[in-house]
């Protein structure tokens, strides 16, 4: 999705890049500039819109750890896109974020054309401070002491995601930010009811010579890990389920891409796997696949992108606890997550018959330890059926549980909203006629190609086990099937397609 270096790549000489950039002046209608002494307030804070693309500087997946990657993002006004210019002296600033208090950061102190910006802790060094240019239209380049570089978006990029590095100053439209005050600090809410619109079938089962038989994609989890989609689904054939990795830069490639299954690829192995869910561990800067073997089963990589990294199966509880086996009725232990707050994680899961339970641990006993298993909230049998996501909200002290129900129309999620993951959960969009997501609020522009909006994830703000998300830019990967598809459920022909709200209250 991203190009690659800067507007003007390769080793050219002295001369030729002269004239390359006064040409790309010429034809982008701007030139470099003599360095000026552009001014900010330092007690303000402001969004930064880069000139080329109109995104603004983000910190990526709202982190709050050193070494996070700055890139673009569409403007929502959240504090990982508010900055503070900190005085330096000399006419150079540090660039604070607000969410994180951190500074930007040329990553290992480079002086390399295409080397990183990072969030870091605040040391007042060279490569954290920058100087503010002036530019044509009010408009600045931020130069970095340490190297003399230029802070851009790289390769022109346009899109969400683009990432944000140094490259050497010629005053091209992606070096270009417009410094833009914000009046209060970071909003953005939930809204009472949602409206969504939907992709096409994104992508579909991709059968091999080992998995012949596969006829559905299904129970998505999804994250964002170097400028890709990294995705974990269940796969589903006359001989079971299985788990599948795939991976991709734009939602647009997701169905050219190559499938990978790990049963055969990784040390997850045969047999039953089903309903992953990735995050990134921070404390043990490990990735946690989450998935049912029976039982909630773990694995565990440094690096989500590839599939065969994946460690061999562990539990987080061996047997099922007694509460859900009085409760179950002819439903099953299903569908496990995992989220954290900063003392402990939780460990959700349902029973297919109307419950959801909560087991917790500490998050220095983490993995092991989970007890205290409680029902959270119960209800008709599928009124609450399956697919619990849980999700900490950007910018609130509120968490946003939805649970997969089937109704009239098909399948959709109900939402729940609590000040805690130990707290009470409130409804907020959680009827058929009023849903989180289904048949009655999703519209399909390319044409319906299903009723039913079912198990997958929201596209996270954050990689880590805070599962933190924007409330500014809600996208839910889901599985959606043919309208009048039916018989054996492990037949049915799910596929991906990607849910985008429009109507924001930001």
């Amino acid at each position: 999705m991203l190009g690659v270096g800067s507007l003007r790549r390769g080793r050219r000489s002295a001369a030729f890049a002269a004239v390359m950039v006064m040409l790309a002046g010429a034809l982008l209608g701007v030139g470099v500039t003599a360095a000026g002494a552009a001014t900010v307030d330092p007690n303000a804070w402001y969004v930064l819109v880069n000139r080329n693309s109109g995104k603004v500087l983000d910190v990526s997946g709202v982190s709050t750890s050193d070494g996070a990657q700055l890139h673009q993002w569409s403007r929502a006004d959240s504090g990982n896109q508010q900055f503070q210019f900190v005085d330096s002296g000399g006419g150079y600033y540090r660039v604070k974020a607000r969410h994180s208090g951190k500074v930007l950061d040329v990553y290992n102190f480079s002086t390399a054309d295409g080397a990183n910006i990072v969030q870091w802790t605040d040391h007042n060094t060279t490569n954290q401070q920058f100087r503010l240019a002036d530019s044509p239209d009010g408009h600045v380049r931020l130069l970095n002491r340490n190297s003399g570089k230029a802070v851009e978006v790289q390769g022109g990029s346009t899109a969400d995601g683009g990432r944000v590095v140094q490259y050497a100053d010629h005053g091209g439209t992606n070096q270009q930010w417009q410094l833009v005050p914000v009046t209060s600090a970071p909003g953005g809410a939930l809204p009472s009811s949602f409206q969504w619109s939907s992709s096409g079938v994104l992508a579909g089962p991709k059968p091999d010579a080992q998995h012949p038989g596969a006829l559905a994609v299904k129970d998505f989890t999804v994250v964002r890990h170097n400028n890709q989609w990294v995705v974990y689904a269940t796969t589903a054939s006359p001989s079971g389920w299985g788990l599948v990795n795939y991976n991709f830069g734009d939602w647009s490639q997701a169905a050219a891409a190559p499938h990978t299954y790990l049963d055969t690829a990784s040390a997850i192995g045969p047999g039953y796997r089903a309903a992953p869910q990735l995050f990134h561990f921070a404390p043990q800067n490990l990735w946690y696949l989450v998935y049912q073997t029976a039982p909630p089963t773990y694995s565990t990589s440094t690096n989500p992108a590839d599939p065969r990294s994946w460690s061999a199966p562990r539990t987080f509880i061996a047997q099922e606890p007694p509460i859900v086996t009085q409760n179950k009725g002819d439903g099953q232990w299903i569908d496990f997550w995992v989220i954290c707050d900063s003392a402990n994680c939780y460990l959700f899961f349902s029973d297919d018959n109307g419950h959801i339970y909560r087991a917790q641990t500490t998050m220095a006993n983490f993995p092991n330890g989970f007890g205290n298993t409680q029902i959270v909230l119960s209800d008709a049998k599928y009124a609450l059926f399956e697919a619990t996501n849980v999700y900490k909200v950007a910018g609130a002290n509120q968490y946003l549980l939805i649970q997969e129900a089937i109704g009239a129309n098909g399948r959709y999620f109900r939402s729940f909203t609590s000040s805690s993951l130990t707290g009470t959960w409130t409804p907020l969009a959680a009827t058929e006629s009023n849903p989180f997501a289904g048949k009655n609020n999703v519209t399909f522009p390319g044409g319906v190609w299903t009723h039913d909006i079912s198990h997958g994830e929201l596209v996270r703000a954050s990689n880590d086990q805070t599962l933190t998300i924007n409330p500014c830019h809600l996208q839910y990967v889901y599985q959606g099937m043919a309208p009048g598809s039916g018989g054996d459920y492990l037949k049915l022909p799910w596929r991906m397609g990607l849910l985008t709200q429009t109507n924001s209250t930001c």
